[in-house]
């Protein structure tokens, strides 16, 4: 393979670069072209903290968002969450069922690839209509559910989108959309993964109810990280800070035991996990569960906290997984 170097875009900041952090002209050029081209910048980009997050108020919606769940909370709500069946969709939907949980009575819900296709769906509203649920939360889809979300509407159910995928040239008439590609959206930072909104509005939620960050927010990175690698999207910004965070969580053994039985199951350790193995080896056995029988069944892995039924659910994805290969073989 033959490399091309690009040319140096700002010399000046390359020399800048040079004098106050590296003192390495071709690392300070690499630096600028990913943007980088101030010590400030430098320093966050060697130096990751999770103070670095954006407020998540800035993102379109967000308040509305926060609202109607806690108008949840206070009337006790049944609420629905609702992912797709891939891997940002399966852990959009453990991050926000562990977040939630004891709020108010929750379901969890995946569609099934094969009978229901992808993103919100109609089996799925109808669902929440028979158990009265009044509020679904669709996590990684729903930005073009137009038809979906208006039979919802008139069933009497919210819906609060929390999606990252580009929207159409109109919005459906959803209670809120939290998408950071939204035209009419300020949020700073347009790359977050389905997961990655979802801990945002998590964050959110954890400001309106006064929670520390450390207890409620903290052990959802190692979702966070999964579903950064595996739907790959850009590890840049926050995706950066919350991948980093997330795999040290993972590396340091504090990541959720259901993810550790998936690790032990697919023989990786723990404690030199890249992003690049879970894009490999961890994300197809967790999108195997969604295409051989039930997405759920992965968020159930990555909630539970019964270590047989760990081994369990994580010796049957893998076994899904072995399934997968010999169909697609």
């Amino acid at each position: 393979m033959r490399w091309t170097a690009r040319p140096i875009s700002d010399p000046g900041a390359v020399s800048q670069l040079t004098a106050e952090v590296t003192k390495d002209p071709l690392l300070a050029a690499l630096l600028v072209q990913r943007g980088i081209t101030t010590f400030e910048d430098a320093k966050a980009f060697f130096r990751p903290d999770l103070n670095q997050l954006h407020h998540p108020y800035r993102m379109k919606d967000m308040e509305r968002a926060v609202e109607r769940i806690e108008k949840a909370r206070i009337q006790q709500e049944h609420v629905m969450i609702f992912g797709d069946y891939d891997v940002d969709g399966t852990t959009s939907v453990a991050l926000m069922g562990e977040f939630l949980e004891g709020k108010f009575p929750i379901e969890a819900y995946i569609p099934n690839r094969y009978k229901e296709g992808y993103g919100l769906s109609f089996d799925g509203i109808n669902l929440a209509a028979e158990l009265g649920i009044t509020l679904i939360i669709a996590l990684d889809c729903g930005i073009k559910a137009f038809d979906q979300i208006a039979h919802a509407r008139s069933l009497g159910i919210d819906i609060i989108v929390c999606d990252h995928h580009l929207p159409a040239a109109t919005l459906p008439k959803a209670h809120s959309i939290l998408d950071p590609k939204r035209s009419d959206c300020p949020y700073p930072y347009k790359e977050l993964s389905g997961c990655g909104v979802g801990f945002k509005l998590c964050q959110a939620l954890c400001e309106h109810w006064g929670l520390p960050e450390d207890v409620h927010l903290h052990p959802l990175l190692d979702l966070c990280a999964v579903s950064i690698a595996a739907d790959i999207v850009h590890v840049t910004g926050e995706n950066r800070l919350l991948a980093h965070y997330g795999l040290q969580r993972i590396r340091n053994g504090q990541a959720r035991a259901g993810f550790i039985s998936l690790l032990e199951a697919s023989a990786k350790a723990p404690e030199s996990l890249t992003l690049r193995d879970i894009s490999f080896s961890i994300a197809p056995r967790i999108n195997a569960a969604g295409r051989m029988e039930s997405g759920l069944r992965a968020v159930e892995l990555l909630r539970s906290t019964d270590r047989a039924e760990q081994d369990e659910l994580a010796e049957r994805i893998n076994a899904f997984n072995q399934d997968r290969r010999e169909t697609q073989a």
